[in-house]
């Protein structure tokens, strides 16, 4: 029989949802408090300093200093990081790295405890009614953000007249990414967190760590201090869930570090901006092929087949089918539909639907987004 926990699993569910994408500064206080318990769980002295750190960006380059890596960040031409990094990490000894005693084991345990309860058959079925519902979009985003902390060395100017070789940059982000996986996740463990809230096990040995989780980002536990970063200021999405904005980053933390993205897409800082007096000459001579989507969406799918003389595919009642072919990338697919609801002034409103680019012809674009075949495609009535 399942726990009431269990049952009640989309009111957890929602509120890591609320803690993995908060925005806002931490709880500071709160999240000390959380350290302290997850050092005691663990059966160790709770740190002596408490480091905040504005960003999971300027954590990776404290850990990095801490793990002995300063020189090659300096090398890389990342000094000013470095300095930076020693500054927030103060005098005194940090000690060794403890992830392994205040998250790894004591969650390894847990996860195995809770496996063994549900047994072989219900626990896929729990882990896809909790942490498996937010998993896809707070990974995407975990994964960004270690990427962008390698970018760092990639993106910092060399001082004047000294290039650096690409070799010791590279070096240099793979330091700072590796350095991100010495971390607390924080609010972006919320997945693995939730499910462990639903089956009942938030209040033995990870209590601390779901106590930081809910109220501070990522977090480095040394066994003399912690370095803890900032929650987002801000924090932008569309509505399945992806990194999403025009005018400004999608995501961006206290001390400037961000990302920008259109539906999930990375794009430069300044790419929409940019993209005034869009044509559709400068679409089709775009060489990125993302970037390329990206500015067709901008643009407008339907001015673009207007403004290209494009011929449609195939067309039957349902709809039209249109392609528009693009250099070095797949072709766009889309099917063009009439809502038969009329709008308030009287017209039907026009919509295209992008379809997989293999399609053939406008009833299987519709009967895709369905999700049926073909075939099987008889609407009683179009809406």
């Amino acid at each position: 029989m399942l726990s009431a926990t269990v049952r009640e699993s989309h009111f957890v569910v929602g509120d890591w949802q609320s803690a993995a994408f908060g925005t806002g500064p931490a709880d500071r206080s709160r999240a000390e408090a959380g350290v302290a318990a997850a050092y005691a769980a663990a059966g160790l002295d709770a740190p002596e300093r408490f480091v905040w750190v504005p960003s999971p960006a300027r954590g990776a380059v404290a850990a990095a200093v801490l793990a002995g890596h300063g020189d090659v960040l300096r090398a890389a031409g990342l000094g000013g990081l470095v300095e930076r990094a020693r500054a927030d990490l103060g005098e005194g000894a940090a000690g060794g790295s403890v992830l392994a005693d205040v998250r790894t084991r004591p969650w390894e345990a847990e996860r195995a405890a809770a496996s063994a309860e549900q047994g072989p058959e219900q626990w896929p079925r729990t882990w896809a009614e909790t942490g498996g519902l937010l998993w896809d979009q707070v990974q995407s985003l975990v994964t960004r953000v270690r990427a962008a902390v390698g970018e760092q060395a990639h993106a910092r100017p060399p001082a004047a007249g000294s290039p650096l070789p690409a070799p010791e940059r590279e070096q240099a982000a793979s330091l700072l990414r590796a350095a991100t996986l010495d971390a607390v996740l924080g609010q972006h463990d919320a997945p693995w967190l939730a499910l462990f809230e639903a089956v009942g096990r938030l209040d033995g040995p990870l209590a601390g760590v779901a106590e930081v989780a809910r109220s501070a980002g990522w977090w480095w536990p040394y066994e003399r201090l912690v370095i803890l970063s900032e929650r987002p200021g801000e924090l932008h999405r569309d509505e399945p869930g992806r990194l999403h904005r025009g005018d400004g980053p999608a995501l961006a933390y206290p001390d400037g570090f961000a990302l920008h993205a259109w539906r999930g897409m990375p794009i430069p800082p300044d790419f929409v901006s940019s993209l005034t007096g869009l044509t559709p000459d400068r679409i089709s001579s775009e060489e990125n092929a993302e970037l390329r989507r990206v500015m067709l969406e901008i643009f407008g799918y339907d001015r673009y087949l207007a403004e290209t003389g494009a011929r449609p595919l195939h067309r039957d009642e349902t709809g039209v089918l249109w392609c528009i072919d693009l250099p070095g990338d797949e072709p766009v697919v889309m099917v063009e539909v009439v809502n038969s609801t009329p709008e308030p002034d009287g017209t039907h409103r026009i919509y295209y639907l992008r379809v997989p680019p293999g399609t053939r012809t406008a009833r299987a674009g519709v009967a895709w987004t369905f999700g049926v075949d073909e075939a099987d495609y008889h609407p009683e009535k179009q809406t």
